[in-house]
């Protein structure tokens, strides 16, 4: 008797050739209506019987739905593979491997995020800050500010001003579409004004009134901007609850009959987890070829080594065959979500020769299924490297990702265990009910290592231990799943996500904890940001993706839901992810499922702008070679840059763009600033205005160069900065703009109106200009002749000189010279320093026969000093206040060092240079004087001042010989 009956529609206008074919799945797509729409039956483990399906019943009692057959058609995507730098289809092996289904889980995602978007705040998210309005701004809330509006059209909602236009509008007669929904944008930018925010909380309000230049603002109909419409077909939604299953108890198989079970709890499998290594092939033997090898067998989770087991040696061939079977200390049922199986091929020679290692695999990868059978892995070759920097190479091999170069990598085969049915990890043990009264009974005893009692207590107590909570975790024993149980019920009962500190947060992102309830709280506590406090940790959210187990992660849907909601966010996270894709063989694939899904949501808008010539060649030193290239390149006429999407530029102005005089050439490239069209229909585009400044815009555009650590410093100056505003603290950083577009390549923004320490020493007595203590003094003065004028700049010198004295200081930043090409201290003509160019950080300087370059812990040279009235070592009121500002800031740092060492310990992961050791962590610490009293801490950074003033000369000279090496360069 047929237990359920299927009544099948084909979705096609002539019968199919082969009517049989439609049940492959590898050629069709099996839908049930759930709801309003079409959901696939996708995930082979979960037959009929185990999906939500809506069941009817017949006359004779049958089991009956209505099941929509459709056929599978291939989509095109060569704008996503352009875009993405990666093409996903290319790597696709079956249904069901991880990508796959990974990107079939984040359409469904994708498609509720896109469904319940608010396209107004979407398309005009505005650009403000949270942080107390500066004390020399709080008279300007006081004045009028200069409000010019270059359009007919404006947006209501901000308040009196809107009220102010349409009264204006109204008096002037001026006719607009009423049935248009309007919005309010700055004129020249792509910067909105929207939401219920104070004027003086729009970030450029703030610039207007620091800079004391009038606010431009435009007002357009909806229908001008462009279209966030969505042009990619998406693929039908899957059951949410694909890739889950049910508790041990409803997969136990006691008092089961066979034609019963559907699949088996991994808890019931009592044997210990096993692989049989079968051997391996080689395309060649290496030069120096060992006599003997043997496989290395690892069974990791997380960050450590839970079991290990060595193969019987063999001798070295180009074919090695073993069929040995190795067997790890460790049951299955024990095994933990995320486990992995490291193989790895070494060799017994004197000389220490070694071959490749395996890549990490996952022993129960996708959805939680235990793999089965055989397994022919491809292996990633071992870079040569330190035992230090093993730490990078480890957390690389974290993907479960074989090695992609099939023909040149070593190929080695494994067999695992076979069951009759899949062998899957439960959800939990039992049910809700049954779960509570157990953990009452199960809290009382004993907990190796941490204690049951003591977890309870924890639970309680959590609000006052909460910063403890990843000590605690590190000292689980995950390998024990009754253990595993109850930090789970912790986890569960934690208590309001927000109540978790934020830095505690990251932590638990990083490679200590795989678990995934750890993880999830973990994300729980991001998703309290706001828009601008993601963006401030984003950089290393990206690199923390690869400690994930799996593609699809609860971080991983975390930022594709922010960036579908988020243009800004969208906008960096595509660049950081596209970096990282270009650059990361490792995480390539994951990396580039996660950024697909946001592509494919993102709306046409975001396409369209993301869509600038990602390839740009470094041509030869000679300019007219490099213009030449420019003029025939098929370059757009207009794009949003990539380190700053309020920023739109037009075509490239050949005249001004030149080779700079840098080891790596870097172009010096400069466009048109390019104003907001009011249209989006190209026929009649028309401009919003004048663009907001008329001087072109700039950027450095390297290759060569791993950018990613300028970004860093760069976004620590920012978390910086942000901290000492939280106090009223403004030292006038400039953080300028900067992103790695692809593997070493990138763009840097270029800072107007400033100047080189170098030029203006050299314009004040030629080299010798270095040693001229009032040099500097004497050009700011230039700069400002009257009185009052100067001695706003001398306040503004102080400050910035003070913000940045602190902040190389705690980064450990060396290499300060005074280079006039590629200057590392660059002075405005307002007064404002600031650094550049940050390839030497955390006290990693450079040396000179083993002796270190810099001699002092920061720059603060003679002529700097003469700025602030200290002359002929006398003490003056500047310098005072820029001591006290100085320890004021750094404090402020101090009290947030967790969070400085947290978020630089997470880009490790990146194996950056300088960034690659608990060495530079310990500089870290040892800086921010962890451990230490306020007081100890604040008279140890004066020790570092008066360094400074002791042995400024030392820098004086280091410029010096800069200068002079520049002339001699320019001589020949």
């Amino acid at each position: 008797e047929v237990d359920v009956l299927l009544f099948i529609e084909v979705q096609e206008t002539s019968s199919h050739p082969e009517p049989l074919l439609v049940l492959d799945p590898e050629k069709s797509t099996l839908l049930y209506p759930r709801g309003r729409e079409w959901v696939e039956a996708y995930d082979d483990c979960q037959v009929l019987r185990t999906l939500h399906i809506p069941w009817t019943h017949d006359q004779a009692g049958h089991r009956r739905t209505r099941i929509l057959l459709k056929q599978q058609r291939e989509e095109q995507q060569q704008l996503l593979t352009y875009l993405i730098g990666h093409n996903l289809e290319k790597e696709t092996r079956d249904r069901l491997d991880e990508l796959t289904f990974t990107r079939r889980k984040l359409a469904s995602l994708r498609r509720q995020e896109v469904a319940n978007r608010d396209p107004e705040a979407y398309a005009t998210e505005p650009w403000v800050t949270y942080t107390p309005l500066p004390n020399e701004l709080q008279e300007h809330t006081k004045r009028s500010l200069d409000l010019v509006l270059v359009q007919s059209w404006f947006n209501p909602g901000l308040g009196s001003v809107l009220q102010m236009v349409y009264k204006v509008f109204e008096e002037q007669g001026v006719d607009f579409d009423r049935s248009d929904l309007l919005v309010l944008k700055v004129s020249g930018r792509e910067e909105f004004f929207s939401g219920e925010h104070r004027l003086s909380d729009f970030l450029w309000v703030r610039h207007c009134m620091k800079t004391h230049t009038a606010l431009h603002l435009s007002v357009l109909p909806w229908s001008c901007l462009p279209s966030d419409a969505l042009d990619c077909e998406d693929w039908p939604p899957i059951d949410g609850f694909s890739g889950q299953f049910s508790s041990h108890d409803d997969l136990c198989l006691d008092k089961k009959d066979v034609d019963d079970i559907v699949m088996i709890s991994l808890w019931d499998c009592k044997r210990k987890l096993r692989v049989k290594l079968l051997g391996f092939d080689l395309v060649a033997l290496p030069e120096k070829c060992p006599p003997l090898v043997y496989v290395e067998a690892a069974l990791l989770y997380g960050s450590k080594v839970r079991a290990l087991v060595s193969s019987a040696p063999k001798a070295m061939a180009e074919e090695v065959l073993w069929n040995e079977w190795l067997e790890f200390d460790v049951l299955l049922s024990d095994l933990p979500r995320g486990a992995k199986l490291g193989l790895t091929i070494n060799a017994v020679a004197n000389d220490n020769t070694t071959l490749p290692p395996g890549v990490l695999i996952q022993s129960c990868p996708l959805r939680s299924v235990l793999s089965q059978g055989s397994h022919t892995l491809h292996m990633w070759s071992c870079p040569t490297q330190t035992q230090d920097e093993a730490v990078t190479f480890g957390a690389d091999k974290l993907s479960s990702a074989t090695n992609p170069d099939l023909s040149g990598s070593v190929a080695i085969s494994v067999c695992l265990d076979r069951y009759s049915f899949p062998v899957v990890l439960p959800n939990s043990s039992r049910t809700q009910n049954q779960q509570n009264q157990v953990r009452t009974i199960a809290l009382t005893e004993p907990l190796p290592p941490v204690g049951r009692p003591g977890l309870g207590h924890f639970r309680e107590e959590s609000m006052h231990y909460a910063s403890h909570l990843p000590e605690f975790l590190r000292k689980v024993n995950w390998m024990d799943r009754r253990a595993v149980e109850d930090v789970h019920w912790l986890l569960d009962h934690w208590g309001a996500p927000q109540d978790l500190d934020l830095t505690v947060a990251l932590e638990l992102l990083g490679l200590d904890f795989i678990d995934h309830r750890v993880r999830r709280l973990a994300v729980e506590r991001l998703d309290c940001l706001n828009n601008d406090q993601v963006l401030t940790y984003l950089l290393q959210l990206v690199q923390t993706l690869k400690v994930e187990s799996y593609h699809d992660s609860f971080l991983a849907r975390f930022l594709i839901r922010r960036a579908l909601r988020s243009k800004r966010i969208g906008h960096f996270l595509f660049w950081y992810m596209r970096s990282e894709v270009l650059g990361c063989p490792y995480f390539r694939q994951r990396m580039a499922v996660i950024l697909e899904a946001y592509l494919l949501g993102c709306g046409r808008g975001m396409l369209q702008l993301a869509g600038l010539p990602l390839t740009l060649c470094v041509c030869s030193s000679a300019p007219l070679r490099l213009r030449e290239f420019l003029q025939n390149s098929d370059l757009p006429h207009e794009f949003v840059l990539p380190f700053d999407p309020r920023v739109k530029v037009g075509n490239v102005i050949l005249e001004k763009c030149k080779v700079m005089a840098s080891k790596k050439k870097p172009l010096w490239l400069e466009f048109k600033p390019m104003p907001s069209p009011v249209t989006s229909d190209p026929s009649t585009m028309t401009p919003d205005s004048s663009p907001t400044t008329p001087d072109p815009v700039g950027i450095i555009f390297k290759h060569g160069d791993d950018l990613r650590q300028d970004m860093l410093v760069i976004q620590t100056f920012v978390l910086m900065d942000s901290i000492w505003q939280d106090k009223s603290l403004d030292l006038n950083m400039i953080p300028y703009g900067c992103i790695a577009t692809g593997h070493n390549i990138g763009m840097i923004e270029t800072v107007r109106n400033a100047v080189t320490i170098a030029a203006i020493q050299k314009s004040r007595g030629g080299s010798a200009g270095a040693f001229k203590n009032d040099a500097l003094f004497e050009w700011l003065k230039s700069k400002c002749p009257l009185q009052e004028i100067h001695f706003q700049t001398v306040e503004t010198f102080v400050k910035s000189c003070a913000g940045y004295c602190v902040a190389t200081y705690v980064l450990g930043i060396g290499d300060r010279h005074n280079d006039i090409v590629w200057s590392n201290a660059m002075s405005l003509s307002v007064g404002n320093l600031f650094h550049i160019d940050f390839g030497h950080i955390l006290g990693n300087w450079k040396r000179v026969l083993g002796v270190s370059r810099e001699r002092v812990p920061f720059v603060l040279t003679p002529d700097f000093l003469y700025v602030m009235g200290r002359v002929k070592h006398k003490n003056s009121l500047y310098f005072d206040r820029f001591k006290d500002i100085c320890t004021q800031a750094y404090l402020s740092l101090r009290s947030q060092s967790r969070l400085l060492v947290t978020l630089f310990s997470i880009m490790m992961l990146t194996g950056m240079r300088e960034l690659n050791s608990t060495h530079d962590m310990r500089y870290l610490r040892e800086v921010l004087q962890e451990g230490r009293s306020e007081e100890e801490a604040r008279r140890h950074f004066l020790e570092q001042i008066d360094v400074c003033v002791t042995d400024g000369w030392t820098v004086q000279t280091n410029w010096w010989i800069h200068i002079l090496m520049d002339l001699e360069k320019r001589s020949l």
